[in-house]
């Protein structure tokens, strides 16, 4: 049969808000307007509840860190009072109710009085088990995901291992025969050092003999000029004598 309005009016078509299947969280008196958190609710009204989630986390509102919570309660509630998954829930229905106001009074000029109303409202947040075909689809979606995964990790890692069995791999042809042909011209090349390391080693002993022999020349050359300088004076004395 179906319901009717609050006032006795006219007949409300299908269910109503609070007589909705699914599991419930509640937050009464919330100190926030009624239109401010509906603003948010219609954001993650029939959204999974990991999506609603990550919606509110993201959100700039500040009634959405309070619509977070009232949700998280509400899953939470599902997993533990009604044994469900919280993989296949979903938010079924989310409304906000005007609670009481709060009354204050601002003074104004020539002794006037204004009024502030601070508004309060009802969250309620329902979340239900998705529908078989579509956790039956959701499933299928991450079994494709997952193996699409698997398939470009074990092609990154077949990549890689060629890549090293190929940097490791003997090198063949003309390196080869470059590496064999370096030793030989490197003992070349010790030989010719050597042999110039000899022969410059050879030069300066020759001429350090040359040079003895001036020195030597020099040396008699000069012993034979003090023995005749030696002898002239003896004559000169004898003479005198």
């Amino acid at each position: 049969m179906p319901a009717k309005s609050g006032r006795g009016g006219a007949e409300v078509p299908g269910v109503k808000t609070n007589e909705r299947e699914g599991t419930r969280a509640v937050l009464r008196h919330s100190r926030t307007s009624a239109s401010k958190v509906r603003q948010v609710l219609n954001l993650i009204r029939g959204q999974d509840a990991d999506r609603a989630a990550e919606i509110l986390a993201l959100g700039d509102r500040e009634a959405a860190a309070t619509v977070g919570k009232v949700l998280a309660s509400a899953v939470a509630n599902a997993v533990h009072n009604d044994g469900l998954d919280a993989e296949d829930l979903y938010v079924s229905a989310c409304y906000a109710d005007e609670g009481s106001t709060l009354k204050r009074w601002r003074p104004r000029a020539r002794g006037r009085a204004t009024r502030i109303r601070k508004r309060t409202s009802h969250i309620t947040i329902i979340v239900s088990r998705l529908p078989d075909e579509r956790i039956a689809r959701r499933r299928a979606k991450q079994a494709a995901g997952s193996s699409q995964r698997s398939r470009r990790v074990a092609g990154s890692r077949r990549r890689q291992q060629a890549e090293a069995s190929a940097s490791t791999a003997p090198v063949k042809g003309g390196k080869d025969t470059e590496l064999e042909s370096e030793p030989g011209g490197t003992a070349e090349a010790d030989v010719g050092e050597t042999e110039q390391v000899e022969s410059e080693g050879t030069e300066p002993e020759a001429g350090t003999e040359s040079a003895h022999a001036d020195d030597e020349a020099v040396d008699t050359a000069e012993d034979a000029g003090a023995k005749s300088e030696e002898t002239d004076g003896e004559s000169a004395e004898e003479k005198g004598e």
